[in-house]
């Protein structure tokens, strides 16, 4: 959310109310232009002062009531007599009508006069402004959500059956065909609207599915004929800048989307499968900023140890998990708490996600001859201070990671396993010996992502047997004592509603478990009887919280639910 007064104002207010200091908020604004991020995200996500705490002061300043649809009703149909693309673009929600005709509306900047007189002009009414959360113009713009499906549905099959009509000689001519492009691009901008991390198009025997991965979970959209399937492809291959007459071999693109004021950029990867070749499209917003621990989900106690760790001039600091359980996000979010004027932060990834200010992204090409262990040498010689590493998938690339670690870098990096300890003998598979291993490794960060309770629907529910029964076998499949852990008291669920999809569930969080490698765990490693399972307790003794245990701490705090922590945990 940008800053809708002077940053010279707010600093003045915060430093009255006792908090921040004048040396602090000028730290958050310089980092806000040395890295284009906005000041209130930044002194938010720095936990310095309570998103809703800062919305107040700020409502205030203005002069203007905070929208709050937390307990602020608004109409729905009301909402909808702006279309969609100028409130997305304006940031403006009309949410309700006084009797003596003005409108309420809740603004990103209730100072933005333009937007105020543009609204004036369009509805012929006076018009009331009111500060607008993020989180408050998200549940205003998912009343266009079910209008959106329905016209997004509508949209495609008549194109379908125009593009059934077409008489395109070629398959070049049949992906420039209007109908196929206007699919295509239904497709994307549906996906994006419905907050889609992965577009699939597979097709089957006699027609081609289109399934849409929402929060983690894949939901069948439609089904389509399978006789334009080979154009859909075609156009996406074209947009992609890929090779159109390559059936029988996998292909890897990668173009930007624009919609509205938004701009996407949309990995494409194309299969080879026994019907026909299988799309996959990865939708990056390409203005993302990096998360802090907090939002990324970490509970106090576990960003502390984080941060800590950061803190180190040397070492290495591992993210862990299954594919797609969000170890680069954590790494993006670890480089931008360490990214400051006087250190040097290079990287080696496959792919680069988001674009970094101030970072030194190389992409890892093997082609070109840049893999991560060649592309690795080659960052040691930019003098850097901090490397990141997008993963470390051999011993090559193990052995030098390590080497550089050993030689006053700090290394930042990811592996594929099931939980933090295992990170251990996975190493010593990477041929890293013990005594190289202790004397490099500061943490391991372990990972799962589960969706988020809708906050618009959310509920409350007692505790059956049944639920305590799985939650206590799970805990003693763990090795975890249950007499000193609990299951929560209190249990939350989504009801379901428009601004969820009727799933309950809206966003992401990570549940975590951080592995810090003190002097206990490092003799256990070194000791000439290491076993995983004595490590696991020297984890434990030392105080390690398992992915579990942090799970169920979110699911008291209302966070996420344990049918989610269950299915991750078991997956």
């Amino acid at each position: 959310m940008k800053l809708p007064i002077p940053a010279e104002q707010l600093e003045k207010r915060l430093i009255q109310e006792g908090l921040v200091t004048h040396e602090a908020f000028s730290e958050i604004v310089d980092e806000s232009g040395r890295k284009n991020q906005d000041v209130i995200d930044l002194l938010i996500s720095r936990g310095m002062v309570e998103g809703r705490y800062l919305h107040n002061i700020l409502a205030s300043l203005l002069g203007v009531p905070l929208a709050s649809f937390e307990t602020r009703q608004f109409d729905k149909e009301l909402v909808k007599t702006l279309p969609e693309e100028v409130a997305r673009k304006r940031e403006v929600i009309i949410f309700s009508k006084e009797e003596d005709g003005s409108l309420n509306v809740a603004m990103a900047d209730p100072s933005d006069l333009d937007t105020v007189k543009y609204l004036s002009q369009f509805f012929g009414a006076k018009i009331n402004s009111f500060l607008a959360t993020g989180s408050d113009l998200n549940k205003g713009f998912s009343v266009y959500g079910r209008q959106s499906a329905q016209d997004f549905k509508k949209l495609i099959e008549d194109n379908i059956q125009e593009s059934l009509r077409g008489q395109a000689k070629t398959i070049e001519e049949a992906a420039a065909l209007l109908p196929i492009v206007s699919i295509v691009d239904n497709l994307l901008s549906y996906a994006i609207s419905s907050r889609t991390s992965d577009i699939h198009i597979e097709v089957l025997e006699d027609v081609t599915m289109v399934r849409y991965r929402i929060d983690g979970i894949l939901f069948e959209i439609m089904r389509i004929p399978k006789a334009i399937h080979n154009a859909i492809i075609a156009r996406i291959k074209i947009l992609s800048g890929l090779k159109i007459d390559e059936h029988y071999k996998p292909q890897d693109g990668r173009f930007h989307y624009q919609i509205v004021n938004q701009t996407v950029d949309v990995r494409v990867s194309i299969l080879p499968t026994f019907y026909g070749e299988k799309v996959v499209m990865r939708l990056l917003e390409a203005s993302q900023k990096p998360l802090s621990l907090e939002e990324l989900g970490m509970l106090p106690d576990t960003a502390r140890i984080v941060s800590e760790n950061l803190k180190k001039a040397y070492g290495m600091v591992l993210s862990c998990g299954p594919t797609g359980s969000g170890k680069t996000t954590t790494l993006y979010a670890l480089m931008d708490i360490l990214n400051k004027p006087n250190v040097n932060i290079v990287t080696v990834e496959d792919p680069i996600e988001y674009n970094m200010r101030y970072v030194n992204q190389t992409q890892m090409n093997p082609q070109a001859g840049i893999t991560f262990a060649s592309g690795l040498r080659a960052i040691l010689r930019q003098d850097p201070n901090i490397i990141m590493v997008g993963e470390i998938r051999d011993a090559e690339t193990a052995g030098i990671a390590v080497q550089a670690a050993l030689t006053g870098h700090l290394l930042l990096s990811s592996l594929h396993t099931n939980d933090a300890p295992t990170v251990i003998p996975r190493l010593f598979d990477l041929e890293v010996p013990p005594f190289l291993v202790v004397s490099v490794l500061n943490i391991i960060v372990a990972q799962r992502l589960v969706r988020k309770i809708c906050q618009t629907c959310i509920s409350s529910y007692e505790i059956t047997p049944e639920i305590s029964r799985v939650v206590q076998e799970q805990l003693k499949e763990l090795a975890i004592d249950a007499d000193k852990v609990k299951p929560p008291k209190n249990f939350y669920k989504g009801k379901g509603c428009v601004s969820c999809s009727g799933t309950g569930y809206r966003g992401r969080l990570g549940i975590f478990e951080v592995l810090d490698v003190n002097e206990k765990v490092k003799s256990i490693i070194l000791g000439t009887d290491f076993t995983l399972e004595k490590l696991r307790l020297a984890s434990r003794v030392a105080g390690m919280r398992t992915m579990f245990e942090d799970g169920l701490q979110k699911v008291e705090l209302a966070m996420t639910t344990v049918d989610e922590i269950l299915r991750v945990i078991r997956e």
